[in-house]
Parts: C-alpha cells; structure tokens; sequence
C-alpha cells in the first residue's frame, strides 16, 4: 500500500465528487456516507488492478488536501506480478486516481469564469468544489459506450456492473467489497453474457484489443489535438461522435472541450440561458461556451448536473422545491 497526497490546484470538492457519483447511472455508486471514495479499476497494461481509498481534510474554505492509499494487486497475467520497488507501476496509479477527480487539472483559473457569466456562476453556487468524475479509463468509458448503445441507461448499468461481477477482480477496499471491470485480456474471452447481444461483444472485444495495443491511453489521447483523438476514437467498431466525446472527456478527463453531440445538454444549456424559442442551434451554444475556456469540459459537467435530478449538491440532499430556489440567470 502506498500513501499519497493528491494537490488539488483551485477548489475541490470529494464530497460533491460523491454526490454526483451517488447520482450518475453509469457509476452505481454506494458507500459515500463515511466520506470515502472506493475506486477499483485495471491498470492499462492489465497487470494488476488499482484500488484506492480516497479521503480529504476538511477545513473551513473546503480546499483540504486530498490523501488517496492506493493498492496494486496483482492480476491473472501470467507472469504478472507487483513489486513495491517498481515506481512507474506506482506512479501510474496516482496518476490514474487523479484523472478519475480531475485533479491532474489546473483549476486555479476556474473561479474566475463566474464573474463573466452569471450562469456559471449560478453553477458554481450549486455545486462548489464539483470536479468532473471521470471514468476508471478510456477504456472503460469506451466499453460503457458500447454496453450502453440504444439501451436504458440503468439497464445498461446493471449489465456492466454484473459483467465486473462476474469477470473483474474481486477487492476489498476500506473495508467494503468492490469489483474491477475486467482487465482487457479478460474481456476479450467474453463469448456470451446476459444483456449482450453478439455485436456488442464483438464491438467489446474490438474495445480490448485498442486498450491492449495502447490505443486508449489517456495521456496518449490527450496529448492529441482534440480532433484528432477524436477521429481516432471514431474508428472502433460502435463509436460514433456521441461515443468519442463521452470517451475523449469522460474516459481522458479532457477539460477543454464543448460536446457538440450531447442534445441533454444542449437542453439544459438552451434553457439555463434563456433560449427557448430562438433558432439557436448547436453553433450558437458553441459559440456561447466560448467564454467557459479553459474549462469548457467542467461547465458542461455543472449544466448537466444541474439538470439532473439524481444529481444533489454537495451542501446536502435537497427537495425538487429547495433545488428551484438556485436560479441560472440567463445573459
């Protein structure tokens, strides 16, 4: 077990964090009464699998520091195994935790967005110290992507969830148990399994095959211009636009860019700035989350939270009646 401080540069918020972890679908995500996140994911390689447990002081401003212990286990790989002299494997790891927080992110500047416009600001009000959550990895989001396709979001949450079940890693993590989704030489020997057509576990398999061969490398993503991760996203079998935004700032944890292929968002954005009724279209909500850089990526997270009633402040659960009462003021 390795203990680490995570710095969060501008606010942070691990309770928000929870909040909309406890309320985001994909995630089925319980156990945030102590404060705790449990994280479980496989490392990109498939050699082991990260558990962390997640904490963070809490002093009066809520900018506490952030402490994370973090374990590798080693995993089915034959040969694989973990050693505590081994600091890439380490390094990995935090670094992966990070991205899951969008810590690794510079967030000093984002206060600063709400004194232009009012709806963020409004946001920033609702969800203080809200960072967007990623998923575990790319890899992971791209295989929701695919889990998710033309289905109910909650039925497409108890497949991947009882595909880790079944498949991933059994852990044990702050005293609650957890299970990793299947490492990608796993996934790959899916032939069948409830909830999933052949297509879907074929375009699964094509999913692995990219993470094994380092296609959906976070930082390898990142690293592109975001066209051109996208592009390439596009060109796995089941990912189309929708799909490669969800994995490029989802997956990588990519600040910087507006979803263009999101129409929930596009809704709750049209209605926060009062366009209802203006043939505004997506070009002009582009044109409109131009103000939000270099955090176009967070403030969609906010407007999406915001208009989701599974989503609760960080300040504490509150009725339908209470949430009205934080109004967006259109500009």
């Amino acid at each position: 077990m390795s203990a680490v401080v995570l710095t969060s540069r501008g606010p942070f918020s691990l309770v928000a964090s929870l909040r909309f972890l406890e309320g985001f679908t994909p995630a089925r995500y319980e156990g945030g009464y102590d404060r705790v996140l449990r994280l479980a994911f496989p490392s990109d390689d498939g050699r082991f699998t990260v558990t962390a447990a997640v904490q963070q002081e809490q002093p009066p401003e809520g900018t506490g520091a952030v402490h994370a212990e973090i374990t590798l286990h080693a995993s089915t790989v034959p040969g694989a195994t973990v050693s505590p002299a081994d600091g890439d494997c380490w390094k990995t790891a935090a670094a992966g935790v990070a991205r899951v927080l969008s810590l690794d992110v510079d967030g000093t500047r984002f206060p600063a967005l709400a004194s232009a416009d009012p709806v963020v600001a409004a946001l920033m009000q609702e969800f203080p110290g809200l960072r967007p959550v990623c998923f575990n990895s790319p890899y992971e989001a791209a295989a929701w992507a695919v889990i998710g396709h033309r289905v109910r979001m909650s039925h497409a949450a108890a497949v991947k969830a009882l595909l880790a079940e079944r498949h991933g890693h059994r852990v044990e993590v702050a005293g609650q148990e957890l299970f990793a989704f299947p490492a990608p030489h796993v996934l790959r020997t899916v032939r069948s399994f409830p909830g999933l057509t052949e297509v879907k576990l074929q375009r699964l398999q094509a999913v692995a095959d990219a993470a094994a061969a380092g296609e959906l490398d976070a930082a390898r993503l990142r690293a592109l211009p975001a066209q051109d991760a996208l592009a390439a996203l596009q060109k796995l079998p089941g990912i189309g636009p929708f799909s490669a935004e969800l994995i490029l700032i989802r997956g990588t944890g990519y600040p910087d860019l507006f979803p263009s292929h999101e129409p929930r968002l596009h809704a709750a954005m049209t209605t926060a700035y009062g366009l209802e009724g203006q043939a505004a279209g997506v070009p002009a909500l582009v044109r409109v989350a131009e103000r939000w850089k270099p955090y176009r990526s967070w403030i969609a997270l906010l407007l999406r939270a915001h208009a989701d009633a599974n989503i609760t402040p960080a300040r504490g659960r509150q009725t339908d009646t209470q949430r009205d009462r934080v109004h967006l003021a259109p500009r």
